[in-house]
């Protein structure tokens, strides 16, 4: 059978939002509280740009940016005017994530964090993230990049050593990833010579993000017994050892931030007496960048003297300490750029014949023709219903002040969309509603504002008293649609029509029954079958879904088993390419592909785009990254006519784009960095 192919939109958990530029800020004198001079943007004011790393005094830049379409890593320098130069580094061409790019200046090597490899044996539950090197100066079409994890083991957030014979990692070593651990993934802080890889020291048990002061000290961050993150510090003795696995581990760390506040992604200083590091302070809503005085044992605050509202990111410092960058949002002064948020752009697919685009929304869905896009802009009070034209050129509200959530587009009839009216992630109880929403397509012209909503008829097609009905769609000859109801004190799934909905006899009937969650249906394009998330399986486990397919007259039930370790599955928003071949979904089958204190709010973290036959063979990973991506749709076309290399170049970053948002930078801190305990 033919791998995937057509094109598929979908939407990640914030990240539409971001607006990351890597800054710097002049640290003047070394004995005394850091003095703040004019903050300056190193990077190109429209990307995402990230987690950089100076190779010198002159602020000469490594770091990740995802202008391409995926994250890729760029070198920066200054020219002669003084104004900033770009180079993009070898790296393997066929990776979706790259990462903490670190550069050893003694061997002019570059280290990066790559996911291009999948695990040993093709195991799922488990992170690509790996290590690699490359010669900085290699040409990038005749590069030899050099794995330095072990086939099998996981490794995050590389650091090197002063004089680079040493390397440090956070490791999640060859366990399988527990499926429940993303708030604190209990890495483990592992060491190795740079000449010599193949020899790993754990020399600390339960740590992340390592940085080295000297050769022979590591600070690292971990969340202490009494729940806060902290920053520890561990000496080594390594400058008399092999680095051997039989050899012995050191002392237990020191724990050097104190409680009552959140310390993480630490950054050594040269003097080794200060580190600089990210504190997230009871009280406090934003994340800043602070100094902290070893000896002294006081903070000295920098980024919230700056920009007091603004979240900011994974310190670094200078190879002599005279500059501290990190990332922020651009906006908010300071020296930020100015760019928005275009409705759709261009993400790399790792399928040729596979075209992907991030929808800056939710719940995506098709026109019949595939010329419109129909999705929710959030998932708030007034979130509403909105159109976008396919290629990313035209945008209509249809009404907004409600909350909506799930649309399936009438396979049928253009100007009909189905909808779930109430507030989402509710009990059976609550109040929501599917609706049919019509409108008059002439009513969509290039000279109707998106501001005034497009005249609509809302017609509710379920009864107000039988609680929690959502995630509606359409079958292939438009007469019904199925969703997921909780109407029996169970979320199973019903028929109604399409038209009248259950307000005449016979307009509705139950598909599944039984306890348990069976949700996001997707009707086959031929109506042989209905597709849907389900824990059946477990039905009193909420955290495990599965695929499962089922005819529209309740037989054939089936579990599709993607995974040989079933009961870790986490799928959903499942639905069919257009010529049936194909499921995609999401799911957690990649594990974390890194560490997740380090970035804003993902709610899962793993959530990952996958697709597979409908036996569950040829699993395709489509999307790796830190984020959270989700509810995906397929165009109606297999080989829709478009020119995917204009569309790269219109879509990617938006330049020049008239159809989009306004980026504000709206993202938050983790949820699960609590700090008022």
């Amino acid at each position: 059978m033919d791998p995937p192919k057509g094109t598929i939109v979908f939407s990640t958990v914030g990240r539409s939002q971001y607006g990351f530029d890597v800054f710097s800020v002049s640290i003047l004198d070394h004995h005394r509280p850091p003095v703040q001079q004019q903050e300056h943007r190193l990077t190109d004011g429209v990307s995402v740009n990230f987690n950089g790393q100076f190779l010198d005094e002159d602020q000469t830049l490594v770091y990740v940016s995802e202008r391409t379409g995926s994250s890729r890593v760029y070198l920066t320098t200054k020219s002669k005017s003084k104004s900033m130069s770009d180079q993009q580094l070898p790296s393997p061409p066929q990776s979706l994530f790259l990462d903490r790019p670190i550069v050893s200046v003694s061997n002019k090597r570059l280290y990066f964090v790559s996911a291009h490899e999948p695990p040993a044996d093709d195991k799922l539950f488990k992170s690509w993230s790996a290590l690699y090197s490359t010669g900085l100066h290699d040409e990038i079409d005749n590069k030899e990049i050099l794995r330095l994890t072990p086939y099998g083991s996981v490794d995050y957030s590389p650091a090197i050593s002063p004089s680079g014979k040493f390397i440090a990692v956070a490791s999640y070593g060859s366990r399988p990833w527990a499926c429940h651990d993303f708030h604190d993934l209990h890495t483990d802080i592992v060491v190795f010579r740079e000449s010599d890889p193949t020899k790993r020291t754990v020399v600390c048990e339960h740590g992340g993000w390592p940085t080295w002061s000297g050769d022979s000290t590591i600070y690292f961050h971990r969340q202490a017994d009494d729940g806060w993150w902290s920053i520890f510090r561990l000496d080594l003795p390594l400058d008399d050892c092999d680095l051997s696995s039989a050899m012995p581990l050191p002392t237990a760390p020191t724990r050097v931030t104190p409680p009552g506040l959140h310390s993480f992604t630490p950054a050594a200083m040269h003097d080794g007496n200060r580190i600089a590091l990210a504190t997230r302070r009871r009280g406090k809503n934003f994340r800043h960048i602070e100094i902290f005085d070893l000896h002294s044992q006081k903070f000295h605050p920098v980024t919230e003297l700056l920009n007091p509202n603004l979240h900011h990111y994974n310190p670094f410092v200078s190879p002599d300490s005279g500059f501290l960058g990190y990332h922020r949002f651009r906006g908010g002064g300071g020296g930020g750029g100015d760019s928005i948020i275009p409705c759709l752009s261009y993400i790399m697919s790792p399928v040729k014949r596979l075209r992907m685009l991030r929808l800056n929304g939710n719940f995506p869905s098709f026109s019949p023709d595939g010329d419109l896009i129909a999705f929710n802009p959030d998932f708030d009070s007034n979130s509403g219903l909105k159109i976008v034209k396919s290629d990313g050129s035209k945008r209509w509200t249809l009404f907004q002040g409600r909350t909506a959530f799930c649309n399936s587009w009438s396979t049928t009839e253009k100007n009909v969309i189905f909808t779930s009216l109430g507030p989402i992630f509710e009990s059976v109880k609550a109040t929501v509603q599917i609706a049919r929403i019509s409108f008059d397509l002439a009513s969509l012209d290039d000279n109707h504002h998106e501001a005034v909503p497009v005249p609509v008829d809302i017609k509710i097609l379920t009864r107000e008293d039988t609680g929690n009905n959502a995630f509606p769609s359409c079958s292939p000859d438009g007469k019904f649609v199925v969703f997921r109801s909780g109407r029996s004190g169970h979320k199973n799934l019903y028929i109604v029509d399409a038209v009248n909905g259950e307000f005449e006899e016979g307009g509705i009937r139950q598909l599944t029954e039984g306890p348990g969650i069976d949700t996001m249906p997707s009707w086959s394009p031929d109506g042989k079958l209905i597709a849907f998330s389900s824990n059946k399986h477990n039905p009193y486990r909420v955290d495990t879904f599965s695929i499962y397919v089922i005819h529209p007259d309740g037989t054939g039930l089936r579990r599709i088993h993607v995974a040989s370790e079933v009961d870790k599955e986490r799928i959903n928003h499942v639905c069919f390419s257009a010529d049936g071949d194909w499921l995609l979904f999401t799911a957690n089958l990649g594990g974390v592909t890194a560490e997740p204190v380090s970035l804003p709010n993902q709610f899962q973290p793993y959530g990952d785009l996958y697709a597979v036959r409908l036996d569950g063979s040829g699993l395709r990973r489509l999307t790796c990254n830190g984020y959270e991506n989700g509810t995906p749709a397929w165009h109606p076309r297999a080989e829709p006519d478009i020119d995917t290399d204009i569309d790269m170049g219109r879509l990617t970053l938006g330049l020049g784009c008239q159809v989009g948002d306004e980026l504000k930078g709206q993202f938050e801190e983790p949820l699960w960095i609590h700090c008022d305990f």
